[in-house]
């Protein structure tokens, strides 16, 4: 019975780790991370359901009656190759907040934006008076 589930226990817990990551930690790399392997969890599930026992790959062949479908895998190659432009995204934009901010502590850049917000509210309140 539990074997017969491993694939699926595999994406919980992979599932499950990388939500924690994303939750627990402020560095935005390690938030990257962490969606990267929620991503993957959920590339794992797709291509197991997509399974078929006994079946093989969708090319005509004589005495082969069971095919696996192979729109999930189409569709899982295309996540992939999506999924690696988007985690590229998310890198550059990283080394972009490393240089305007000199961190990527998500509380030091929200304490950033804290103090330059009332700095400019400051600012505003006394040209306000003039």
């Amino acid at each position: 019975m539990l074997m017969g589930l491993f694939n699926n226990w595999v994406v919980v817990v992979l599932m499950m780790i990388g939500l924690y990551i994303v939750i627990a930690h402020g560095n935005l790399i390690k938030k990257i991370v962490g969606l990267t392997i929620f991503q993957t969890s959920v590339f794992i599930f797709y291509i197991s359901m997509a399974k078929v026992d006994g079946g093989t790959a969708p090319i005509l062949m004589a005495n082969v009656t069971k095919y696996a479908n192979p729109l999930p895998h189409v569709l899982i190659l295309t996540a992939i190759v999506v999924g690696i432009a988007t985690t590229a995204l998310a890198l550059a934009l990283t080394v972009r907040i490393k240089e305007a901010y000199s961190s990527i502590e998500e509380e030091s850049i929200q304490e950033q934006n804290t103090k330059q917000a009332s700095e400019r509210d400051e600012l505003d309140s006394r040209s306000e008076q003039y």
